[in-house]
């Protein structure tokens, strides 16, 4: 069933695919990616998400580094800032919405991304989530590089401080198979290894620019032939004081020192005022986020001027007011990551059933009930507990009726055009021909295991 139509609408020899019908193969992504995520077998799951993969790469989707307009924004910034989405729940629609969106105001530039704390509580590990994404860019009839990002690859530092090289090697396990499903941006943090006893910045920034360079040659030395993965380093972890000059300084200087690729990093993350899903206080409600922009501009500049990179990337953005985002590029930001703000629409839209949000919420008051913090209200936990409904409800999500799921996805279209237009994205399509190569690797399809 899951095939009906596909193998119609191609040709699969040798485990290559080749598009004899476009048309077909978009209209057949639903039923395809739905059979993908929910196949219990684990070695079958794997063989359609390939199918899927190598379906989308063959139609024109294809897995893409952002490194050549990073490299170009280096040399002289293009006036946008990328967005860069996490998406946590409903995937496909969500991706779907966002790819309407961005053809409608012609966005290039624009990154799905998953965190390492994200891939394990939204049940969604690399390969899935890159098929998923790749699924939702056919099924809108895009054609062209789809950029998809591994974030906040971070070394947490209970478990470095533990065992260093167990946490290094878990990060270099979660490289390997990132790389391996097509992402070909990695974010690096080992931020959290920053040592404040340290007398000087440079040896408070040595840890993180240390294990950054060796897992940055650990990118470099899995990336496939063609493919210049786009790294990410980070200052300053998110939430914590923020970042300074003399931090980016000491951090690139003594990765530069550290790293003996040829290629080293195309970006910075810095803290600059913001923390992820925001401060939530007693009643529910969001405190107002307050970013310093200046620092954001210094720092965006010293990067550039003086390292060549893109830019700073800015963290935990999508609770600010909507007004504030059009500080983005005014302060010459690279990059802004943004994942709450669609959550949020995804649990409070009025169109979401009241009785399934409900039920979402009672699982995780019981699932969850040890992480719950001393003098916390009810609508505090669940507001910082509630990402963790996506994952083990993921079908209960999936097949929400189609008439509750419109509204959602109405809103989240709306915030991509509001996100877009304020960072001045919209419009960037022909950057995207001039800066990115397009490069396609082909990957094996077991097709033995679907009975193809």
């Amino acid at each position: 069933m899951a095939l009906q139509g596909l193998m119609d609408a191609i040709d699969l020899k040798n485990g290559s695919v080749t598009i004899k019908d476009k048309t077909a193969v978009r209209a057949v992504m639903d039923r395809l990616v739905y059979a993908a995520v929910f196949e219990p077998d684990d070695e079958k799951r794997k063989a359609f998400f390939m199918l899927v993969k190598e379906t989308a790469k063959a139609y024109g989707a294809y897995p893409a580094s952002i490194q050549g307009l990073y490299e170009e924004m280096g040399r002289n910034y293009p006036g946008f800032t990328v967005p860069a989405m996490n998406i946590r729940g409903l995937t496909y629609d969500a991706a779907r919405a966002a790819f309407r969106k961005a053809h409608a105001l012609k966005v290039g530039p624009m990154i799905f991304e998953i965190a390492r704390s994200e891939i394990g509580y939204t049940k969604q590990r690399p390969l899935e989530y890159a098929a998923v994404v790749l699924a939702a860019a056919v099924r809108e009839g895009h054609e062209g590089p789809v950029f998809i990002q591994g974030d906040h690859f971070q070394l947490v530092r209970k478990n470095y401080l533990s065992d260093p090289a167990a946490e290094v090697n878990y990060i270099k396990g979660l490289i390997a198979e990132a790389i391996e499903a097509e992402f070909y941006n990695i974010d690096i943090d080992s931020s959290t290894l920053v040592d404040l006893s340290q007398a000087t910045i440079k040896e408070q920034q040595r840890p993180n620019f240390e294990r950054t360079a060796e897992l940055a040659m650990h990118v470099r030395q899995l990336q496939p032939t063609g493919i210049e993965i786009s790294i990410g380093g980070e200052i300053g972890e998110i939430g914590t004081k923020n970042s300074n000059p003399d931090e980016l300084k000491a951090y690139l200087d003594g990765f530069k020192e550290t790293f003996k690729g040829t290629k080293g990093l195309s970006k910075l993350s810095v803290q600059t005022g913001t923390s992820h899903g925001g401060v939530v206080l007693p009643d529910g409600t969001l405190a107002k986020v307050k970013i310093d922009f200046e620092t954001l501009r210094s720092l965006s500049e010293h990067a550039r001027k003086d390292y060549g990179l893109s830019g700073c990337v800015q963290h935990g953005a999508s609770t600010l007011p909507d007004d504030a985002f059009h500080m983005f590029p005014e302060t010459t930001t690279s990059e802004v990551h943004l994942a709450t703000g669609f959550q949020n629409i995804m649990y409070d839209n009025a169109g979401l059933d009241a009785a399934f949000r409900a039920e979402v919420y009672a699982f995780i008051s019981k699932e969850y009930a040890k992480e719950r913090k001393e003098g916390q209200t009810e609508e505090q936990f669940i507001y910082s507990t509630r990402k963790k409904g996506f994952g083990p409800l993921k079908k209960k999500w999936w097949d929400l009726p189609a008439d509750v799921k419109a509204p959602i996805i109405k809103e989240l279209e709306d915030k991509f055009a509001l996100l877009f237009g304020q960072i001045k994205v919209t419009g960037t399509e022909d950057i995207l021909k001039k800066t990115i190569k397009p490069v396609v690797i082909k990957k094996e399809i077991r097709t033995d295991l679907l009975g193809l």
